[in-house]
């Protein structure tokens, strides 16, 4: 028996149990596990008996703590290359004045900058707290950290697209190489 722990904010509690419990179960059916939430400390406990479905029902919990909803959370599940990716703001930000631009370097105006990543590597993005999280196969999960530390280190969004694209068509030649 596999068990795994996680400790979950106060206000993503709700979302990861469901309107009546229908995340949770869907979850549980979908991993092979049993979830129990201890709503008081936040505390998320995860058991099963395949190890790894344990570790993608944590990935999957973990990520809609992270801000993602419960339906692009379990594109976690679609292949078993998908992965959640964590960046910590806190490093590069020394004070909740920088963490507020640095956040909204990444979102962008109306949300075009994270929109335009998202559209170009192909990976979810969500931008929540002092984290920003990222769902997607391995490639588009480097690409779009790269592209987001990119934006972190102060590179204008300009350079950041230019390097999207670049990935982009690279990509797009390694598929028409494979087949042809």
């Amino acid at each position: 028996m596999a068990t795994q722990e996680i400790k979950v904010t106060q206000a993503r509690i709700a979302v990861i149990i469901g309107k009546g419990g229908a995340t949770k179960r869907k979850i549980e059916k979908e991993t092979q596990t049993e979830i129990s939430v201890d709503s008081e400390d936040g505390l998320v406990t995860i058991e099963g008996e395949d190890a790894p479905l344990v570790l993608k029902a944590a990935d999957i919990i973990t990520a809609i703590n992270r801000g993602f909803s419960p339906k692009r959370s379990f594109c976690l599940l679609e292949d078993e290359d998908m992965m959640l990716d964590i960046i910590d703001l806190t490093a590069a930000c020394k004070n909740p004045k920088q963490m507020e631009r640095v956040r909204g370097r990444i979102i962008g105006k109306a949300g075009k900058a994270r929109e335009q990543i998202e559209d170009m590597t192909g990976a979810e993005i969500s931008v929540l707290g002092k984290t920003v999280a990222i769902i997607g196969g391995i490639e588009q999960v480097k690409t779009a950290r790269h592209a987001i530390e990119m934006l972190i280190d102060g590179m204008p969004h300009e350079s950041v697209f230019t390097y999207l694209d670049k990935k982009k068509k690279e990509a797009k030649a390694n598929i028409f190489d494979y087949y042809y």
